[in-house]
This record gives structure tokens, sequence and C-alpha cells, in this order.
């Protein structure tokens, strides 16, 4: 629609129901759509932000964690990869939680649930404590990675397509930056002598504010319905799963390393948990930060492109760290090391991006336009998601299963490395064998002659 179309009714928000959303219209959208939905993006952004640092929470309670505590390195790997474990998967319920429960509800409920494995932290953070008990309650902080998902379907649904890419990266990149803001006020904690404690007490108001927040000035949209069909469709589309092994490659080497870099400088360059805080908090937030870059290129440029030379960047970045892990250069390897998680950032934008370009390319080429077109694309980009981020998380299960055995065989993380490595070339390989090397795809619609087939591009996806 144009400018010049009927000036729709003003959103009604009856309960904290909005009953009439349509953002494709650029009456709607420019004279109350985007105030509304920039709102609910700052606050959802807030829930998610404080959800990344208590799922992360662990990485940086580690280093805390001296001989007293009777844990080595590899029980330190495994606690940190069952963390992660847990986070992708809580990811899959959460991003239909709201369409049952409505976003702003479905916000107020995942900060509150946060307090859970915070305060049970603060109980249990003590030398004497056993290992299961450590890995029991780290289990719970897990629940932190499933707010990334909620947000994201919840924020998908606010904005049109043009402003997707800017508005995913944007409530993405702030959720992620909660990773580097845990790290930095673990280096102030331990650079004052504090313990763990001060850590999570500082937390623990903070997710009620957060909570609060939600509930006085976010809304729910009564058009994202409760939709079992969306989550079966998506899942049988192959292009959900496509993206999710892409979205390993991003997302998961991002949270992945996040969880390990501490640990790597600790266990293979014999870094103090100070020394080690020092550097760990650097690249989780320059790759925050350069994630609503990457969606904003992919607007622009097509994410795509982006993501294929992307994953370009990050082998010669993982090459250059296996050098340095191998002649044992502790500047060069820190150095690269954070090149690798701003890529992993850009990454993280375009791959985002990607995901309802692709679904709203599939709508045209099935006949649908306008809102019908928009509709089909919201439905399932915003079902997909949810999928996509939990496989993508995995990611960094593998990661930090990769750098345990790899510290247990040959004592440094060199190995994990070289099977990073592999990993992203057969990330560049596909990019561009599905959506580069044919710019126009029949994807497999036999619905009509082939002369007769409107053809599928993801050029510009």
């Amino acid at each position: 629609m144009t400018a010049a179309s009927p000036s729709p009714a003003p959103p009604s928000r009856g309960g904290r129901w909005i009953q009439h959303w349509d953002p494709e219209d650029e009456t709607f959208w420019n004279e109350t759509g985007e105030k509304v939905a920039r709102r609910n993006l700052l606050f959802s952004v807030l829930s998610e932000h404080i959800g990344f640092s208590i799922w992360t929470m662990w990485s940086v309670l580690v280093l805390f964690m001296g001989p007293e505590y009777g844990l080595t390195p590899a029980d330190k790997f495994l606690l940190t990869s069952m963390v992660t474990l847990v986070g992708a998967v809580v990811r899959v319920p959460y991003t239909f939680a709201v369409a049952v429960f409505g976003g702003r509800n479905w916000t107020i409920v995942s900060a509150g649930l946060l307090l859970v494995p915070t305060v049970a932290a603060f109980a249990v953070m003590e030398p004497g404590t056993s290992f299961s008990t450590f890995l029991l309650v780290g289990l719970l902080a897990g629940i932190g990675g499933g707010n990334f998902a909620s947000s994201m379907t919840n924020i998908n649904a606010y904005f049109p397509l043009r402003k997707k890419g800017w508005a995913l990266g944007l409530n993405a990149g702030g959720g992620n930056i909660g990773v580097p803001v845990i790290q930095l006020a673990a280096l102030a904690i331990i650079g004052a002598s504090g313990g763990p404690r001060v850590l999570l007490g500082i937390y623990i108001p903070l997710i009620v504010v957060a909570a609060v927040l939600a509930a006085l000035y976010m809304d729910n949209l009564a058009s994202v319905k409760n939709d079992t069909g969306a989550a079966k469709d998506a899942a049988r589309d192959a292009h959900t799963w496509i993206m999710s092994f892409l979205y390993i490659g991003t997302f998961g080497s991002f949270i992945g390393y996040s969880f390990a870099f501490g640990q790597v400088l600790q266990n293979q360059f014999d870094r103090t948990p100070l020394e080690a805080a020092y550097v760990t908090f650097i690249g989780p937030l320059l790759g925050s930060l350069i994630r609503p870059v990457g969606g904003s290129l992919a607007d622009r440029c097509g994410g795509a492109r982006i993501t294929l030379w992307n994953f370009v960047a990050m082998g010669a970045a993982t090459s250059v760290l296996i050098a340095a892990s191998m002649q044992k250069s502790l500047a060069l390897f820190t150095v690269a090391f954070v090149v690798l998680f701003v890529l992993t950032g850009l990454g993280n934008g375009s791959t985002y991006k990607m995901i309802p370009g692709i679904f709203q390319a599939k709508a045209l080429a099935k006949g649908l336009h306008g809102e019908e077109a928009a509709a089909y694309g919201r439905r399932l980009s915003g079902a997909s998601m949810g999928l996509i981020g939990a496989v993508g998380a995995l990611g960094g299960v593998g990661i930090n299963l990769a750098f345990r055995q790899s510290f247990l065989s040959y004592g440094s993380g060199t190995g994990a490395f070289v099977a990073f490595l592999a990993c992203y070339a057969v990330c560049f390989a596909v990019t561009w064998a599905v959506y580069l090397r044919r710019p126009t795809d029949r994807a497999g619609d036999t619905s009509t002659a082939p002369e007769e087939k409107p053809q599928l591009s993801y050029a510009r996806v």
C-alpha cells in the first residue's frame, strides 16, 4: 500500500492487546505503527539482554572457581556445554509461547523466570559444592537462552519487511551484548577482590526491573495467534534446516566462543582469572555491536551475499588462530579471536535477515501479493525462527565439546579450530549452492505447468 491509502484506525490496546496491526501499510506505519513497534523493541531488548547475561553467567562464574572448587578444565567445559544445550532446547517452546500468551505477557513471565537460576546460583556458589550440584544449577541458567527466540518472534511481527534486517539485528544485538556486559561486571568484581555472589546479587534486582517495565510499556498483538500448523509447515520446509545449519556457523560460533574464550586463555596460555577477564569481554562486545550492521548491510545488498563473504572471512580468521595457537603467540591469538567474534556478529545479522526474505520470496512465487504475501511470510518466518535459533545455538554446545576434547587429546585448542575451519568451508559452499549459484529456482513447485510457474529468486534475501 502507499501513503495515499485511507488512514486506518489507530491500534486498540484494550487489556494491552492491539487488535489491528498492518506494518506494511505505509500510512499506518508512519502515523502510529513505527512508534509502537520501537517502544516494544526497546523493552524487548532489555529483557533479552538480561536473559543473555543469565544464560552466559557460567562463562564468568567458572573464572572465579579456582583449585579450591575441585573442578578440572574438562569439568568446566562440560558444565558450559550443558548450559548452552538447555538454552538451545528451550528456544523452541519459547518461540511458540508468544502466540499462546502474547508478546508482552510472555516477556513478563520469561523475565521473571530468570530469578530461578540466579537465586539458585547465589545459594550454591562456594567451595565444597559438588560438581553435580553445579551442573544442575547451571542447567537452570539455560532458560535465559530462550528469551532470544521469543523476543525475535515477537519483534518480527511488529516491523515491515523493509525494516526487518535492521530491527531484528538491533533486537538480537542488544540481547547479545548481555554477554560482554556480564563479563565486564565480572572483571570489575574480580579486580575489586569481590566474590561471585556479588555479581549474582547485582542481577537479581535488574531482573525484577525488566519484568516490571515489560508489564508497563509492552503490548500483545492479537494478530499473532496460536498456529500449530505454522510450526509444522516451517519444519517441513527445507530452507528452515538449511538456515539452521548456516546459523550454527554464525550464532553457534558466537555463543560457543563466548562461553569458551576465557577458559581457552586460562588453559592454553596460563592466564589468571583477572588476566582472562581483561580480554574476554572485547570479542562478545564487538560481535554484539556489529550485528545490526550485518542486518542493515543485508537490507541493502542481500543477506546471502553478505553471509557468503562473511564465511570466507571467518575461515581466514580461523586459519590465523590455528597458526597463532601452534606458535603459542598470545597477542596474535587474541587479536584473531576478537576479529572472529566480530565476524560472527556480522553473520548473525545477515543470516537472520535472510529468513523473512526467503519466505516472502516463496509467497510471491505462489502468486500471493500485498498483505496476503506479507502475512504468509510473517507466519512461516516467525515459526521457523524458533527452530533455527535452537539448532543454531547447538553449535555452541559443539564448540565447547570440541574444545574439551581438543584439550584432553592435545593439550590445546588447535584441533578444535581445525574442525571449525572445515565447518565454515561447508557453510560457504551451502550458501553459494542454495542461495547464489542459481538466482532463480522453482523450489519444487509442481502445482502449475513449467511455463506457468512463477520464478522464485533468492538473489536479494
